[in-house]
This record gives structure tokens, C-alpha cells and sequence, in this order.
């Protein structure tokens, strides 16, 4: 994460902030780092907000071995306006305002071309270590394509999983169940060691569709058994950082339950993806309770350290 300093100029390296992990777990140290102007087919952003999520805390901690490369910046959640273009760039000009998204979109590939994906042959980046709100909010509308009148079940109740439940109810669901161990985060608690039982007992057999949003492999076989048997879909959109296997066995999916993952909510991030913003900014869908805390970007460690104590959904870092 890094913040464009005042006297920029195209075509020149400029000098910028950025909040450096020097190792697993140490402090975050501000410092200048230099950044080389665009070249062909680049921007250079000029970020003005950010946010931290559970992803940059796993890449912090270096919870697994291909976290561990430090130093390093982190950060993939971010919005701010095009401060100087490459050559060749068309479409973008100074001064527009952008967010910044790891999934491209070409165009003219075979992925591309199909309305059933939204990856790109050409500008495929490994997913698995980015998540965001709009992933839960698209896996509601694109990969599950909750019908109105629908029960829906959420296992892990970060922003990721409160986007899939706010998903669910901009389309309608009659039932929304939130399952999570942090009690802080229900109004009214409900202990139910027997929990799977409760969820058939309450929707008639199980829910239509369940969101596995805790990155819990063991999390996830709930999730799938919580669904109706004959239709239920369980969405994947949990970071997995583990070697183990699904625990599945394939008798199980015999009964008509189905499994599916989702990257990025299954959004085409330059065809739809201006879309969801535009109703985002038109109250159609309500993402402002998902900011608890708002900072300065100097103060990141704190912000990491809300999310540790689990006392933040988003916290907005300016810049």
C-alpha cells in the first residue's frame, strides 16, 4: 500500500509512501519507495483510499511458506484516480477515478468470449490469495443466482460472508442464516451445539444455498451438508491455505447437493464490474456498515490490529 506524494509528473520516477513488512508479524515501517512512470499499456494510480483484509493479515503473519517473501507491500483493496498513462492506454486518461482489481479482462479470449466465466486467458492471475465484499455480493448474484423466496445459510461472518448475506437479500431470500464462533458478532446469540439439525429443523430439510466464507476446510463439509439434499449449492469463497484435500466423500454428492467455487463473484471486472459500483453508489446495495473504523494511513498498524482482535469488518485507511 503506498501514497503518491504531491509534485508527480509524467514520465518521471516519482517518490511515494508505502507501509513496508519487513517479517512476519514486525510493525509495518512507512517509507519512500520509488515508483517508474508507466510504460506501454500501464497506469500509474494515484491511491486515496485502501483497506486491509484477513488475506494481507495471513501475508503478514506468513502463515505459509509463499507468504513468506519479505520485504514486501501488501495490499489489493484500494481506490484513487490515474495520475499518468503509457503509451497505447485508450481507455483510461489523468484524473479518472479507478479501483484497482487483480482479475483482468481482455476481451478476445476464449474465457472471455463466454458469458459462464469471468477468467481471462491473458491476463490470469492466480486468485487464491484475493478476496474482497464484491466477492460475496457476486457470489450471491452470479454464481449462485439466489432466487427470490430462497434459503441461504453464511459460514463466516467477515465482510466476505455479510456481502454474500447482503447478496441473498437484495434478491429476496426469505431466510438468511448466519453461522460464525465469534459471538460478538450476532445481536442475539444462539448457542445450538446440534446446529445442523437446527438449520433442516427451521428451512424444512436445509437451505437452498450455503456460502462457505471462513476458509475452513472442515467449515466447508458443513456448509455442503447444510444444503437441501436434491438442489442445495454450496459456494466456495473461503481462502483454503492448506494442502488438505476436500473432506468429501463421493457417495455424498450422489444426493443431488452441489459444490462450486467463485473468484471475484464471478464478475467480468471491465464489462460488469462498473455496474455494481454504480449501484453501490445509488444505495442499491448497502456497503457503508461494512466500514467500522476509519484511519489515517500512518496509523496501519492499528488497523491491522482491529482486525486481529476481530473489532473491524473494513477499516478505511486515507491517504
Amino acid at each position: 500500500m503506498g501514497s503518491l506524494q504531491d509534485g508527480a509528473s509524467d514520465g518521471k520516477v516519482i517518490t511515494c509512501k508505502a507501509a513496508v513488512a519487513w517479517g512476519p508479524g514486525q510493525p509495518l515501517v512507512i517509507e519512500d519507495v520509488c515508483v517508474d512512470p508507466p510504460q506501454k499499456m500501464e497506469v500509474r494510480v494515484k491511491i486515496l483510499f485502501t483497506s486491509i483484509c484477513h488475506t494481507d493479515l495471513s501475508a503478514w503473519q506468513g502463515e505459509n511458506e509463499a507468504h513468506r517473501a519479505y520485504p514486501r507491500i501488501l495490499g489489493h483493496e484500494a481506490s484513487g484516480i490515474v495520475e499518468s498513462v503509457g503509451e497505447g492506454v485508450t481507455d483510461m486518461k489523468e484524473g479518472d477515478h479507478v479501483v484497482p482489481i487483480f482479475n483482468g479482462e481482455c476481451g478476445d479470449c476464449v474465457y472471455c468470449k463466454r458469458d459462464k466465466t469471468n477468467l481471462c486467458e491473458k491476463f490470469r492471475v492466480n486468485p487464491f490469495n484475493k478476496v474482497m465484499a464484491n466477492d460475496g455480493l457476486g457470489g450471491a448474484w452470479n454464481t449462485a443466482n439466489v432466487k427470490p423466496g430462497s434459503t441461504v445459510a453464511v459460514f463466516g461472518l467477515g465482510a466476505v460472508g455479510l456481502a454474500a448475506a447482503e447478496g441473498a437479500r437484495t434478491r429476496g431470500a426469505s431466510k438468511i442464516i448466519g453461522v460464525d464462533i465469534n459471538s460478538q458478532k450476532f445481536i442475539k446469540v444462539v448457542v445450538h451445539m446440534w446446529w445442523l439439525q437446527k438449520i433442516r429443523e427451521i428451512t424444512g430439510g436445509g437451505v437452498d444455498y450455503s456460502f462457505e466464507c471462513a476458509g475452513n476446510v472442515d467449515v466447508l463439509r458443513e456448509a455442503f451438508l447444510s444444503t437441501h439434499d436434491g438442489w442445495g449449492l454450496t459456494v466456495v469463497l473461503g481462502v483454503h491455505p492448506t494442502p488438505r484435500m476436500l473432506p468429501l466423500h463421493p457417495m455424498e454428492l450422489f444426493d443431488g447437493r452441489r459444490i462450486v467455487g467463485s473468484v471475484f463473484g464471478d464478475f467480468k471486472g471491465k464489462s460488469q464490474l462498473p455496474h455494481f459500483v454504480k449501484e453501490c453508489t445509488h444505495g442499491e446495495v448497502n456497503l457503508e456498515e461494512f466500514i467500522t473504523h476509519e484511519l489515517p494511513f500512518s496509523q496501519i498498524n492499528e488497523a491491522f490490529q482491529l482486525l486481529i482482535d476481530g473489532k473491524s469488518l473494513r477499516c478505511l485507511l486515507h491517504l
